[in-house]
């Protein structure tokens, strides 16, 4: 009579098969998650170019012209921008205008 013998565990094979089936899923979580940041930073930045716009157009209506280009004189009032003048948060850079009011320089 022929005794069975038991498996005690994996496999060295079974187990690399895992841990490159692992490493595999790792990458691709790793470079969605990079897409997701760089999509949400866009918005981010047009948001923020939406509400300089918008505090820009309500400055002209109570001093009856826009803010200076680099938005020095908007941006320390704590009536427009209360938690201080927003930066682009895919470079940081700081956002300007043109003569209408516009924001330049930041067509992510």
């Amino acid at each position: 009579m022929k005794l069975a013998t038991r498996r005690q565990g994996f496999s060295i094979i079974e187990l690399l098969a895992v841990l490159t089936i692992l490493g595999v899923v790792a990458a691709i979580a790793i470079e969605r998650t990079g897409q997701v940041r760089t999509v949400g930073n866009s918005a981010a930045c047009g948001s923020s170019r939406g509400d300089i716009e918008l505090q820009c157009q309500m400055w002209r209506r109570a001093h009856g012209t826009f803010p200076a280009s680099d938005l020095s004189d908007i941006g320390a009032s704590t009536l427009y921008f209360p938690g201080g003048l927003p930066t682009c948060p895919i470079d940081g850079s700081p956002y300007a205008i043109d003569s209408d009011g516009r924001v330049v320089g930041h067509s992510h």
